[in-house]
């Protein structure tokens, strides 16, 4: 199989499975980055942080970027239609279907099952982001003390955002331009 239509498949399956939107992506983005090494994760933690300050999800972000790193304009679109066709076309299915099974309980078991998976997925990526963001995991084989492997600097400022969130409760936006300005002034 070409690398073109194996990166078209990979984004396909994403867009398949990743049920519960951008930040569900995550877990399979960052598969891929460890399978093919097309970008780094350190590449995606930034997508994800662009993601989540620009329109559009993680997920259609990243296979825009990544198609269009490897295979130009066109590889781009490409990509972003093989993540994207699945979702169009389950959902169109599910909402001829739902409108007939709307009471059916096997169809509000199926809901109800995915739900925790969704959560379980975000969860995840949550953790990942963190361990990307707080942690130098590769400093931590030739380190003694767990004191070395955490990035003070990050580690400090996502308490005192986490702080002003959860006792302010500012518009993201604000949360946003604040890191930004921060990371600019202490070259994070």
């Amino acid at each position: 199989m070409s690398d073109f239509l194996l990166l078209l498949l990979e984004f396909f399956k994403t867009g398949l499975f990743a049920v519960g939107g951008g930040l569900a992506t995550i877990p399979f983005l960052t598969e891929i980055s460890r399978k093919y090494g097309w970008y780094s994760i350190a590449d995606l933690t930034t997508m994800i942080a662009v993601s989540e300050s620009t329109p559009g999800p993680v997920g259609v972000n990243m296979s825009t970027y990544v198609g269009n790193q490897l295979y130009g304009f066109f590889g781009g679109i490409a990509a972003t239609l093989a993540l994207v066709c699945p979702s169009v076309i389950v959902v169109c299915i599910i909402a001829r279907a739902l409108q007939s099974f709307r009471n059916s309980p096997v169809v509000n078991g199926i809901f109800e099952g995915l739900r925790p998976a969704v959560v379980g997925f975000i969860i995840t990526a949550a953790i990942g982001i963190y361990k990307i963001a707080l942690l130098d995991l590769d400093a931590f084989a030739g380190i003694q003390s767990i004191a070395g492997v955490i990035r003070w600097k990050a580690a400090a400022l996502f308490a005192v955002l986490l702080y002003i969130y959860r006792k302010k409760n500012p518009h993201p936006i604000v949360i946003i331009c604040i890191a930004a300005a921060v990371g600019i002034l202490l070259s994070f």
